[in-house]
């Protein structure tokens, strides 16, 4: 059996909005949310700055959970919250899903997960000796734990599960919910990923490797993807939620469609634990699969993961290439990265949702701080302004370190 799928919510929480309507509006207006790093002191640190989430204010939480969870896990629960008002499963402030909880699924990926707790419990540990380390150090540090808080919030009781699959493990959550319902396991799937690793050891472990950009003067300019100035990616935080469900179901309850899911794609590099084949062929593969259960459609707009590093942008822009060839030149794509930065195991998700508006709005969002293209990268990546474009089918994809691809296919309704 094979069900259609369709995305009728979505939630977001982001370095430049705390809510969908307002994200997408600073994605279109061409808004960084790339600022100096307030979350710890950075003055001895090569890596100044960072996409925060400003001013946070959590939702679908008490107060006393306010202190207790991770900023990833509150993420999380805002966004699913608005995820499900904006598809009509909040009544009256409180989660009311018509679905059988047997049959409604979690699923959200992270890539990192709590390392702020494991600081501070490895300090404590250090300091005062092993009996101060809290007993919520290990439950809330965990990267299911997110899941685990969305499946407890709403009765989602068909999985709650997390994929830890770096950048792409918010796009890979999706992808598994789709093929949840597809197969007749669940109706409804609340899928995405979320992220909070702005943090000493996560900018430490990252700048490290010379993965992150030093541009401190300019932290507006830092994300630069397709530049022939970029020097790195920007750290960012925050959560992407979407709703999934069964298309007919969907229909029958008069529910908002954002897009359908017509195709999905995952893949490995069996290559390096950071770099991605240098030839495109591993990111070309994911593509593929994607654009084969799709039926080979024509795609108006490709929502790139265009990181803003010098491998992937040109490895991405050549994988494009590969796949579709001449027409490769006339197929938009951008890199919302350029202004919310790079939020890890969210980005996948909150581009997801990037996506599904570009489809039903026919808008596509702009690639800011392009200002040298790179020889390398010679396509159309949309530059500085959206632009309005009939978007019958779109392409979003995530690449993750260890070689972990997924791409997904959005159709117009």
């Amino acid at each position: 059996m094979s069900r259609r799928v369709v995305i009728t919510g979505l939630g977001c929480v982001t370095p430049i909005g705390q809510s969908t309507k307002e994200t997408f509006e600073n994605i279109l207006n061409g808004k960084s949310g790339i600022g100096n790093i307030t979350l710890f002191d950075a003055k001895d640190f090569p890596v100044k700055i960072a996409g925060e989430v400003k001013s946070f204010t959590p939702r679908l939480v008490d107060e006393k959970e306010l202190q207790r969870y991770e900023r990833f896990e509150l993420f999380a629960l805002s966004a699913t919250y608005e995820a499900l008002e904006d598809c009509g499963f909040i009544t009256n402030s409180k989660v009311s899903i018509s679905y059988s909880p047997e049959k409604v699924g979690v699923i959200i990926g992270c890539g990192i997960g709590g390392l702020k707790i494991i600081e501070d419990s490895t300090k404590i540990l250090l300091e005062k000796g092993p009996r101060r380390v809290s007993p919520l150090a290990i439950p809330v540090a965990i990267i299911n734990m997110a899941a685990g808080l969305v499946s407890i919030k709403t009765g989602a009781r068909g999985c709650a599960l997390a994929p830890a699959t770096a950048c792409a493990a918010g796009l890979h959550a999706i992808i598994e919910g789709y093929n949840l319902i597809k197969l007749g396991i669940s109706d409804m799937v609340i899928a995405g990923g979320t992220e909070s690793s702005i943090t000493p050891i996560g900018i430490a472990g990252f700048s490290s490797m010379r993965a992150l950009s030093t541009r401190n003067e300019e932290p507006q300019k830092a994300s630069r993807p397709f530049d022939k100035n970029r020097d790195g990616f920007v750290m960012a935080e925050g959560a992407g939620i979407v709703i999934l469900e069964e298309y007919e179901n969907a229909k029958k309850r008069g529910a908002k469609i954002y897009a359908e899911i017509v195709g999905c794609g995952i893949s490995a590099d069996a290559h390096h634990i950071t770099t991605p084949i240098q030839d495109g062929t591993g990111y070309a593969l994911t593509m593929r699969k994607a654009l084969e259960e799709a039926g080979f459609p024509k795609i108006d707009y490709i929502n790139a993961h265009g990181t803003s590093t010098k491998y992937n942008d040109e490895i991405e822009t050549k994988a494009i290439k590969l796949i579709f060839g001449e027409e490769a030149k006339s197929i938009p794509v951008s890199s919302t990265k350029s202004m919310t930065g790079h939020m890890i195991g969210a980005a996948g998700a909150v581009e997801t949702i990037f996506t599904a508006l570009a489809v039903h709005k026919d808008i596509l969002p702009p690639t800011i701080n392009l200002e040298e293209p790179d020889p390398e990268c010679d396509l159309d990546y949309v530059p500085w302004a959206p632009r309005e474009k009939k978007v019958n089918y779109a392409m979003n994809n995530s690449f993750g370190f260890g070689g972990t691809n997924a791409s997904i296919v959005l159709k117009k309704i």
